[in-house]
This record gives structure tokens, C-alpha cells and sequence, in this order.
């Protein structure tokens, strides 16, 4: 019995190891290659469109919307990320109808709700000793991705868009030539 199951496996063309291995060496690479191909497809769409720091929930993108829509003019300033500043700071800015010296008309419900629901929902963290910003260029985060950049005084809409040309479309991701090239070294 045991002959008669020897014979059989011995009919069994055997493949040599170094074919096998260069089957699925072939096969995995053609596969990564594809997979490949598809994500950074996928990718670059969404990071066109996606634009802010964050990917925004369902429930907060219209609070997102109205936060730009309010707080973006071409006069004044553009709309920062909300991770920028500390809870207290968007607090504060959304309670103060002074808003940096000029005088505005104070946001009501619901589309105040909206826009605090966002900008808490996504803003940073204070530290216990640290002081509540009142100016972005004196945020914490906003020096900790900045490190090397030289801010002029006061600062303007044209210091930003100058390394993030897409910052009125509140995309903060893309980066111009002056601007990568102030990035720290990897």
C-alpha cells in the first residue's frame, strides 16, 4: 500500500523552487504595481478636492462651509485651519465683536452653533502654563510647523499665500517654491 502511494506522488511533476519563486515574484509585483497605480489615482483626487488639514465629517462640513464662507475675505484674511489655535481662542474670537480692531456683526444661532461645533471640534489643545493666542503667529502649532519661516509685521493675506497659494480655497497642503524650500531639512 504504501508503494502504490509512493508511485503516485512520484508522478507528480515536481516544479523546480526557483520557478515557483519567480512565478510569485512576477505575480507580486504586477500586483503591487496595479494596487499601486489605483491608490495614487484615488489620492490625487482627494487631496484635490479634500484641501484642508483634516478629512471634515458629514456632521461638522457645514459648519466648515459657513466658517470659511464667514471667516474668509479677501480684505481681511483668510480662513486658518482650526488646529491653529487653542478651544479658548476660537472662544473668544467667536464671542468678540472687536474682532482685531474691527468692529463686526456677532454670529447667531444656528449658524453659530455650526461653526463652534466645527472649529472645537478640531481645534488643538492648551497647554496649562500656556498663554491663550490671540494672533496665529503667536500659536504654538502654528510656530511648531513654521519653525524657519521669518513672519513680516504685521503680518498679511500675501504673507500666507505667498507659500500656500491655495490658502483662499483653504488648502494649506500644497506648498509653493518659497514655501518648501523654508521646510526643515528630513
Amino acid at each position: 500500500m504504501l508503494n502504490l502511494i509512493q508511485r503516485k506522488f512520484r508522478k507528480i511533476p515536481k516544479i523546480p523552487s526557483f520557478g515557483f519563486l519567480l512565478i510569485i515574484l512576477v505575480w507580486s509585483l504586477t500586483m503591487g504595481w496595479l494596487l499601486s497605480l489605483t491608490m495614487s489615482a484615488q489620492g490625487a483626487d482627494s487631496l484635490k478636492t479634500m484641501g484642508t488639514v483634516d478629512v471634515v465629517p458629514a456632521k461638522y462640513q457645514q459648519g466648515q462651509e459657513l466658517y470659511i464662507q464667514t471667516c474668509s475675505s479677501a480684505s481681511c484674511h483668510i480662513a486658518i485651519p482650526p488646529q491653529v489655535f487653542p478651544s479658548q481662542t476660537w472662544r473668544d474670537l467667536l464671542q468678540d465683536t472687536q474682532h482685531y480692531g474691527v468692529v463686526l456683526q456677532p454670529l447667531y444661532d444656528p449658524i453659530l452653533t455650526l461653526v463652534q461645533n466645527y472649529l472645537y471640534h478640531f481645534s488643538r489643545l492648551r497647554l496649562g502654563d500656556e498663554k491663550t493666542p490671540y494672533r496665529f503667529n503667536q500659536s504654538r502649532y502654528f510656530k511648531a510647523l513654521h519653525p524657519h519661516v521669518k513672519l513680516p509685521n504685521p503680518v498679511q493675506v500675501s504673507s500666507c499665500i505667498a507659500c500656500h497659494p491655495g490658502s483662499k480655497d483653504f488648502d494649506f497642503r500644497r506648498l509653493s517654491l518659497e514655501g518648501e524650500q523654508s521646510q526643515p531639512e528630513k
